[in-house]
């Protein structure tokens, strides 16, 4: 499955669109291709602000659209530039609750030249789904991704 999104994602970002609408055609086949990815999205630095803010992304509406570093789990990968799995985000201390369907989180930070410049944020509504495979197939995103910004 991951191997054929790869490419279809490799194409998505080479076309000449812009790079919001590129980004939001990658947020909406990561959502359709893989079944329990419910909520998919960017979230970016918001200038010199610690702070995220959110970009593209497919899946319900979220209140949660400026993120203080340190805050939920994305709040968190902001600060440790380290991919955070979450199994069961009613286990987590500082998770900040999208919806009642969430399950589980994974994020990954978009490093550009080294530097954390933002992260792809998925939640899902099956408790326990994400395993490495999501975490490299997620990484290889987030460099590709990191080639036209």
């Amino acid at each position: 499955m991951f191997e054929a999104l790869k490419s279809q994602v490799e194409k998505i970002l080479s076309q000449e669109e812009n790079v919001d609408t590129r980004l939001q055609l990658v947020c909406d086949l990561l959502r359709e291709g893989v079944n329990y990815y419910d909520w998919v999205g960017f979230y970016f630095r918001n200038g010199d602000k610690e702070e995220l803010k959110l970009g593209p992304y497919a899946g319900e509406p979220t209140d949660h659209t400026i993120i203080p570093f340190g805050k939920g789990i994305c709040g968190q990968v902001a600060v440790s530039n380290e991919n955070f799995v979450v199994p069961d985000v009613a286990a987590q201390d500082n998770y900040i609750a999208c919806s009642i369907t969430v399950k589980s989180e994974i994020v990954i930070p978009l490093l550009k030249n080294g530097e954390n410049i933002g992260q792809i944020d998925i939640d899902s509504n099956t408790p326990d789904p994400f395993s490495e495979e999501d975490e490299r197939f997620l990484e290889f995103v987030n460099e590709k991704v990191a080639q036209i910004l």
